[in-house]
């Protein structure tokens, strides 16, 4: 027999291609649960901020989100945060310590550690939790936790229903993009940022579910919350090509501020750690901080949308714009860094807009001929701060296109936001969002490429000459040559046997030979010794076909033979081949070859 036969009991770790669709169709209708429930999820947390916050600050019972002002609130406003800060430490002590931070690292490591397991009490007390915190004048934005909570519905859904690790991680995924999705109504967004930092794959397994999750939610929102972008922005020139030199160096600037703002964060986040305080209290010590904060300007407290659409329309003066930047900034480090729980979207998006729109108004102001539009400057720094500093680049430029749905945005969004990850890849070793699991002794995948063993055929790395051996060769020569180190037979692990006709019969390992002495028969040929019963590769087929025939049947080597005739040798595939096959890569991504011009000069 040359192919697997009912002997081996070994689990399957890989599915056939029917099998494989068919769980394709079956996530893929999981996933439009997934979708349309975290769509109704987003709302629902939405609604509830408004109504904690209208009830906490202005004594109402109302669902429509107000501004907060310190005509209205007044001094109160420097304890109201603490209050809701109290509340969350409660919360984390009591319920699960899962609700403190901004919530994607948390689905990270879900991912990493735990394949894709989440706590159902995430689900339950990420979205309460933010809610108060939020509502009480936290300067977070919903859509970190919305992300999480997603993230906890699609897990949880893998966790009722049978599914495989890597489908409950699509799950996963799916309920985060739809979270976003959801929230800011950018789909395309969402699928991105789900294969940026969720999964860091490019699979059909997870691009269609995560698409139907991410368009089932966009779709709720459409319906609950309207059609229309989160952020309104009148129609701007972005002034391209002639303000290409100034967005170059406001992506400078961004890749700069995203540094910054990383390291500030877990600065500050080591520094509250180190208080000699129960940690219950350490969220309403921030609190107090954030509460003093909103005493100089309120508009840092809270979401603060219609903060983030009047920079994009160029609607706050200079000494307005230099506030939100440094006091929102500030308010976020001390509050998320106190472990509160809270989105950092929003609040990173406000700050650094008011960045881009300073930087804006200071060009104008030293060159009055560049005619710099201030909301153009605020769109493109508040896409490439976040993605400079999430290493999700690609994912916040779709994010400013589809807030603006401008086509001309594209080419500043690009610029700025390239540059400000370039530096953010050469100064910063960890992200905004993997720091946090680095010092938890994670190690996560910064990028992601093609398989090489997806690339290569078995033909490309095989050993096209293989040695062999006879299969009458009795075993006390074959031990005897052994024994005199005989050059073809101590370098290999494993040898094809062929009959007489040099046809592949068999195959004779180390671990034959071993059994073989333990119990030695008179007149023993090496096929007595070996196995008749091959799995076998093929030329064409690809290098991770044969490592998982290899890993499936736990064999270290496969006899490589010719499609429709099994007993033609062709080659041999050991595991050395698929570390052949890296060789490769390494070789192709470090081996500078020769150019024309420099083979020119040689000839010349």
């Amino acid at each position: 027999m040359l192919y697997p036969t009912g002997n081996h009991t070994h689990t399957p770790i890989s599915q056939s291609g029917d099998s494989a669709n068919f769980r394709l169709i079956y996530i893929s209708i999981l996933a439009a649960v997934v979708g349309i429930a975290a769509g109704f999820v987003a709302y629902l947390l939405l609604q509830l901020i408004a109504l904690i916050t209208n009830l906490v600050f202005f004594q109402e019972f109302s669902f429509v989100l107000s501004p907060i002002t310190l005509e209205e609130v007044g001094a109160w406003v420097i304890l109201i945060p603490a209050l809701g800060g109290l509340a969350i430490g409660l919360m984390a002590r009591y319920g699960t310590p899962k609700i403190a931070g901004h919530g994607i690292p948390e689905a990270m490591e879900a991912v990493l550690t735990n394949r894709s397991r989440i706590d159902p009490k995430v689900a339950v007390y990420k979205p309460v939790a933010t809610a108060i915190a939020i509502g009480t004048g936290g300067p977070f934005g919903a859509e970190g936790p919305i992300i999480q909570t997603g993230g906890a519905l699609g897990s949880l859904i893998g966790q009722v229903i049978r599914t495989t690790p890597v489908e409950r991680k699509v799950l996963l995924a799916c309920g985060a993009a739809a979270g976003m999705a959801a929230t800011f109504s950018t789909p395309i967004a969402g699928v991105i940022l789900a294969i940026e930092l969720l999964l860091f794959e490019f699979k059909s397994r997870s691009f269609i579910p995560l698409v139907i999750a991410s368009t089932l939610a966009t779709s709720v929102h459409f319906v609950l919350l309207g059609r229309g972008p989160l952020f309104v922005m009148a129609p701007t020139e972005f002034g391209v090509p002639g303000a290409l030199p100034w967005y170059l160096l406001l992506g400078l600037l961004c890749g700069g501020a995203a540094i910054a703002f990383t390291r500030l964060l877990y600065l500050v986040e080591d520094a509250f750690e180190r208080l000699p305080v129960n940690r219950i209290l350490l969220p309403a010590i921030g609190g107090l901080g954030l509460g003093l904060i909103g005493l100089l300007d309120p508009r840092v407290l809270g979401v603060g949308y219609e903060t983030i659409t009047a920079i994009l329309n160029d609607q706050l003066v200079l000494a307005g714009l230099l506030g939100i930047m440094v006091l929102k900034s500030l308010a976020l480090l001390v509050s998320l860094g106190s472990g509160t729980s809270g989105g950092l979207l929003a609040p990173m998006f406000m700050a650094s807009a008011a960045m881009g729109a300073l930087f804006a108004h200071l060009g104008n102001a030293l060159v009055p001929t560049a005619d710099l539009s201030p909301g153009a400057f605020a769109l493109a720094a508040m896409g490439a701060v976040f993605g400079a500093a999430s290493r999700a680049a690609f994912t916040f430029i779709l994010f400013a296109f589809e807030i603006t749905r401008d086509y001309n945005a594209i080419l500043p969004l690009m610029v700025v936001g390239v540059i400000a990850d370039l530096i953010a890849v050469r100064f910063l070793g960890t992200t905004i969002m993997t720091e946090k699991l680095k010092r938890r002794g994670l190690k996560v995948q910064g990028d992601y490429e093609a398989d090489v063993l997806q690339r290569l055929t078995v033909a490309q790395v095989m050993d096209p000459d293989p040695a062999t051996i006879p299969a009458d060769m009795p075993m006390e020569e074959f031990v005897r040559r052994l024994r005199e180190n005989d050059p073809v037979l101590i370098r290999h692990h494993g040898l094809p046997i062929l009959d007489e006709r040099g046809d592949l019969v068999g195959m004779i390992t180390r671990s034959d030979l071993l059994r073989s002495a333990e119990r030695p028969e008179p007149h023993e040929t090496v096929l007595d010794a070996g196995n008749e019963d091959l799995i076998v590769a093929y030329p064409d087929e690809s290098l991770h076909e044969a490592s998982v025939k290899m890993l499936h049947y736990d064999v270290g080597r496969l006899p490589v033979v010719e499609r429709g005739n099994p007993r033609k040798l062709v080659g041999y595939l050991g595991r050395s081949g698929l570390l052949v096959a890296r060789r490769r890569l390494l070789e192709e991504e470090a081996s500078a070859e020769a150019g024309w011009l420099s083979r020119s000069r040689r000839q010349q």
